[in-house]
This record gives structure tokens, sequence and C-alpha cells, in this order.
């Protein structure tokens, strides 16, 4: 049987100056997963052992590797799970000859690259965060069609209250209590009873809430043009306050808009934050006026009511309200807190807080109260530990600064917000695989439940991120539940689908969620997907 082999890439430099949202590069404890420019066969091959009657027992990886040190050259040999579960251990591959103990040279062997077809590139692509935000924008383009021929009556007279809803949607489908409500409901309303499809779906649909977040906040937009349109043609019987504070939401919820489009998230992060979220709570102060001139206003008698009921009855003053609610919750929770930074290399910072958290939640960190937040994976032992972690790859100036200038406190958010990795408590047994400092957001999930295994696969792993997390996975991840991959002392990454394949079928999972770079990411989904393997990637909003 030929094994498999894989070829490496030369690594991008991260980018430097304006910190930027560059989870589809790799930051510098990342660079060691492709540097090198030679073609080696590193994938394991598979084979299972029998008992005496036959039945196959256990799983055994052959790995072109070289065991030295088990830990260290990535594959763990551990015990069997149970007497009929799986165990991976090392084998010597065939055809090496070992003298005085040196480390033989694999042989060289070219892998031809796999051509993935276009059908599972569409899958990838239009993905549940696509038919979202498709399914919203159509609903509200028909809406507005439908209003602008006359036969839509109900936006002829709460055309505000359409503006207003969609942006209240927007909004809480990236406030943090609400998505947590939304994973409370999902995993404890489906993990009991519910069959692997539900968990799937709903799993999808949480991890891309965001099309619901971008379709709305669009559709708003639409609206909004919609009803000042509408009011200039009839703005001989409207004020000019009204008319005025129209066209200033207007504009500036329009400018919130485009600062959030994916180029200038990714390439301007720092001009994106104070765009969408300035100019946005601006426009929520003129949305403010605008409902309460135009509420005020009467159109027949051509001057303001002294009535308030006539506000508090209007649908837009309540979504007003909300709104506003939903926009400021987050914020009441802001404090400033003591942490401890450790730098075990110049690649890395890893910050140490107060108090125990669940798996799978993420948090926002900032030295300033107001400005230039960045959102890390939380590790924690569990919600009765007394700290949790995060890991904060060298990307920019300010994971830069954290390493070159450790602060003694930051600026978070005490509600943190859950990750896709937060629904791996719906599932019986899942894969928890990622790549270099990805392990932040994926470490908590494997130590705080004996259910999902972990792979980890990054660049001379203990040396770059110090003893504090190599730490964590030896005490609370036992080796029959572990691979880490270093992939410097093996000469480069492993064939990660094959891996994941194996480690499947061995461990008998139901889904794996992968955090990487994009090449990672993309190569591992659409592994996933033609071998029919449940899994999600990587997110970056596009």
């Amino acid at each position: 049987m030929q094994p498999s082999s894989w070829h490496r890439e030369d690594a991008s430099q991260p980018p430097d100056g304006d910190e930027k949202h560059t989870n589809q590069d790799w930051d510098d404890a990342e660079r060691g997963l492709y540097d090198s420019n030679e073609k080696l066969p590193v994938a394991p091959r598979a084979t299972h052992s029998s008992d005496d009657d036959g039945r196959k027992k256990s799983l055994v990886i052959e790995t072109y590797l070289f065991p030295t040190s088990p830990i260290h050259e990535g594959l763990t040999p551990p015990p069997a799970l149970s007497p009929t579960g799986p165990r991976l251990s090392l084998a010597w591959p065939k055809g090496f000859i070992v003298q005085d103990g040196e480390r033989p040279a694999p042989k060289k062997i070219a892998a031809p690259k796999k051509k993935v077809s276009r059908w599972i590139l569409f899958q990838l692509w239009y993905n549940t965060y696509r038919k979202l935000f498709t399914l919203v924008t159509f609903l509200n383009a028909l809406g507005i069609l439908l209003a602008g021929l006359g036969k839509f009556p109900y936006a002829d007279k709460h055309s505000g209250a359409l503006v207003l809803g969609n942006l209240l949607a927007a909004v809480l489908f990236r406030n943090e209590l609400f998505l947590r409500f939304l994973y409370i409901v999902a995993i404890y309303g489906l993990r009991g009873w519910a069959p692997l499809c539900f968990k799937i779906g709903a799993t999808s649909f949480l991890q891309h809430v965001g099309g619901i977040h971008s379709g709305c906040a669009l559709s708003g937009a639409g609206w909004l043009i919609f009803k000042i349109v509408d009011i200039l043609r009839h703005h001989s019987v409207q004020h000019a306050s009204v008319i005025a504070t129209g066209v200033i939401t207007n504009v500036l919820v329009i400018v919130s808009i485009i600062s959030a489009f994916p180029w200038v998230r990714n390439n301007h992060h720092n001009a994106f934050e104070r765009h969408h979220r300035f100019i946005g709570w601006l426009g929520i102060a003129t949305t403010w006026n605008f409902v309460i001139l135009g509420n005020f206003y009467d159109i027949k008698k051509g001057e303001f009511r002294a009535d308030a009921d006539a506000l508090l009855s209007a649908q837009e003053f309540w979504f007003a309200i909300f709104i506003t609610v939903f926009v400021l919750i987050p914020w009441f929770t802001l404090r400033e807190v003591p942490v401890d930074v450790e730098i075990p290399s110049p690649k890395v910072a890893v910050l140490k807080f107060k108090r125990g958290m669940q798996q799978g939640l993420l948090g926002r960190i900032s030295r300033t109260s107001i400005m230039e937040y960045h959102a890390f994976g939380i590790i924690s032992e569990g919600r009765k530990s007394d700290c949790h972690y995060m890991i904060c790859g060298v990307q920019g100036d300010f994971t830069r600064e954290l390493v070159n200038n450790p602060p003694k406190t930051v600026w978070t958010r005490e509600l943190k917000f859950a990750g896709v990795g937060h629904a791996s408590a719906m599932f019986k047994r899942g894969i928890r695989i990622c790549t270099g400092t990805g392990i932040g957001a994926a470490l908590s999930t494997c130590i705080q439940s004996p259910n999902w295994f972990f792979i980890w696969i990054g660049s001379d792993q203990e040396k770059t991120f110090g003893p504090t997390i190599t730490g964590l996975i030896h005490k609370h991840i036992p080796p029959e539940r572990r691979i880490l991959w270093d992939s410097k002392k093996e000469g480069g990454r492993p064939d990660a689908v094959r891996l994941l394949k194996e480690t499947w079928a061995s461990f008998g999972a139901e889904v794996i969620f992968i955090t990487s770079n994009k090449q990672g990411n993309d190569e591992m989904m659409q592994g996933c997907r033609e071998t029919g393997l449940h899994a999600f990637g990587t997110l970056w909003d596009f």
C-alpha cells in the first residue's frame, strides 16, 4: 500500500502596522508549519490488530516518522481506551535502516495535488452564513419592491418600524447575551434526544448567525433609503427637521455598514472599529431624533403635537428602546482587570486572568476602555478554576506590544461571547483540531470534556508556547485523547485529513471543530466534506 504524502509551501509573513484580523494568514507562532522546500512522506498508515476470535481490536498507526520521544514526535503511544477501544502507537516504517541511533532520512515521494470538485468548493463557499444573508436580503428586497408598487400597505404606514426592526435584529445577532441564550437553548434543548442531523444543523446556524446580522443591517439601510425617498417626495408637508435628521441618519448608517465590509475589516481593523462603533452610536442617537420628531409632527395639521401617547404607541419608539438597551448591555460589564503576562517566546504572550470559565468562550481585551478591542479564545480548567488564559500570537501592533511591553491591567467585558466550540456540549464525541495559536480557542473543550479528542499541529510547541500551556495539556488530557504534532521536529506538517479520518474512525467521533489559518482550514474542510465527515471550520465572517 502506497503511503500518503504531502508537500510544504512557503509561509507568508504576517502583516505589520495596523493590527488586522489576519486569521487567514499565519502569525509568528505558525510560521514553522510551512517552512520547507522539500517533499517528505509523513502521513500515517492505519492498520487494525485483531484478537483471537478475529474481531478488530484497535487502531495502529504506522507513521513515517521517528520515535525518539513520542510526545515531541507528534503521535503519543497511549494505552487503550477500553479492552476494545482505540490506541495509537508508533512503528518504524518499512525500508528504513537505523544505525547507532541515527535518525534516518525518509524517502522523498512527490505528492500529486488532489483536485477538489467544484461542487464541494461551491458548498463550502455558499455556506449557512451566505444562505441566511440571501434569505434575509431577498425577503426585505421583495418587501421594498411591493411597497414601491403600492402593494404593501403596512410599509406605507410603518416604514420606520421596518427600518428599526431590521437594525434591532442586526444588533441582537451580535449581542453577547442574546447569543449565549441561543446556545443555551440549543445545547439543553437538543443534546438529550435530537438526532445528529438536528445538532449539526443547529451548530451550523449558531456559527453563521452573522449572516442574519449582515443581512438585516443591509436591509435596514435599504428600508431607510426607501423611507427618506418617500419623505422627500412629500417634502412639502414635512418639517425641515424631520427631513434633516432622516438624511443624517441615513448617511451614518450607510457609513457604518460600509466600514464593516470584509476588505475594510480585514485590512484596516482600527478604521473599521472606529467607524462601525462610533458612527453606529451616532446613528442610534440621530435615529432617536428621527423617531421622536417624525412621530410628534402632525402632517395633516403641519405642527408638532404635545401628546406623549403618540410616541409611546409607536412601534418605532420601542424598537429604538430595545436597540439602545442591547447595544449598552455589554458595555455595562466593562472592567479594568489585573493580568499576568507570560512571554514564553518572542512569538507568543500568554495572559492569565482571575476566575474560571466555561469551554468554548472568547473574550475581547484592550489597553483602553473604548478603542481597539481584539478577541481571543479562552483556556480554562472549568468554572470552579481560579483562573483562565488567553494565547495571543504576534500578528500586528497590538499583540506585538503585549510581548514588548506587557501590561499590568487590561480592559475587558465580563460578559464573554460564545464561539462555535461552545456547541460541543451537544455532541457525544468529537475531535478538536487546531494549528499554532488556534489552541487558544480549542484547548478548553478537551480539558473540560473527556469525550473530545485533541489534535494540535504547531511549530516547536513547547518552546514557543511555554510550560503553562503544555502543562495544562499533559495534566488534563491523557495520551489516549491527544495527538501533538511538532512540525519543526517532524520536518513538516502531517496529512491532516488522513489523520482526521483515522481518528474519527478509532475514537467514534460525531463532529470535528477546526481552528486554523486560511490554508489549513480550507484543506481540512475540503477533505472532510469530500469524505463525509461533519466538520466546522474557522469563520472570518466574510
